[in-house]
């Protein structure tokens, strides 16, 4: 048993959607989340920038006592993962694209993957897709201004939607019936994506397969929190905190710290 919370970092907003599937699946969990807004994006940065920025944000978590370390991006994690478990010596926890269940589940043989360009160019990506494509048709697309737009808090405006009828367009006239989101912002487009994807098309959302991997990790290590009590987020940006404090519940604290 171990009452230390979690920690999980992101570029920004975007793991706020793991963080929620965190809360609701181990409710004993209390957890710290950097988003580190002043860096966001890392998409468009060079791997080893990408290094230096995951390196500092798994060494504020480590110093504030979290137990594991839950990278929630999909960049930080294809780029810079491997270097992050060789300098701590606690859990890391990386995520990637769901490729491997689209790959299996595609009716059509055609999926598409809507990820920033960092993590498409990543060694880990393309191993993946190589691995188990077996003849599938992969259709990928670099998501240029989503992650700035939903920093911004502009979800619902038309710019934006415009730029997902652009980037989905394509996909959809190829016949794809599986969309990997390969970025952890991305899931808070998943509505809009919905109005503009036929209902035939499936999203695959990796979060609750996420969450029971850190369950595991957590348990298979003795970490795990047994007291009966709700969960407590703090939440540290190096940004804007009131577009995180419209989304976030009555259980997380959001604070400004200079990270």
């Amino acid at each position: 048993m171990n009452i230390h919370p979690i920690g999980i970092f992101d570029s920004g907003i975007g793991g706020l959607s793991i963080l929620s599937e965190i809360n609701k699946m181990l409710p004993n969990e209390n957890t710290i989340y950097l988003a580190d807004n002043k860096n966001c994006p890392y998409g468009n940065k060079s791997r080893k920038e990408i290094i230096k920025l995951s390196i500092k944000n798994a060494s504020t978590l480590f110093e504030m006592g979290c137990k594991i370390i839950v990278i929630a991006c999909n960049t930080a994690t294809t780029n810079a993962v491997k270097e992050i478990r060789k300098s701590f010596e606690i859990p890391i926890i990386g995520i990637e694209p769901a490729i491997k269940p689209a790959l299996i589940n595609t009716k059509t043989g055609k999926i598409g993957i809507l990820a920033t360009e960092k993590t498409l160019s990543s060694n880990v990506f393309n191993q993946t897709s190589n691995k188990f494509s077996n003849n599938i048709e992969i259709h990928e697309q670099i998501g240029y201004g989503l992650v700035e737009a939903i920093e911004n808090g502009d979800l619902n405006k038309n710019d934006t939607k415009d730029l997902l009828i652009s980037y989905l367009n394509p996909m959809i006239n190829s016949n794809i019936d599986q969309l990997v989101l390969g970025c952890t912002h991305y899931h808070f487009l998943i509505p809009l994506i919905k109005k503009i994807i036929p209902k035939t098309t499936h999203i695959q959302n990796p979060n609750q397969a996420i969450v029971k991997q850190i369950e595991r990790i957590l348990n298979e290590n003795n970490l795990n929190n047994t007291i009966d009590n709700s969960y407590k987020n703090i939440i540290y940006t190096n940004g804007s905190e009131e577009i995180i404090k419209n989304m976030v519940d009555l259980n997380s604290e959001v604070e400004l710290l200079n990270f």
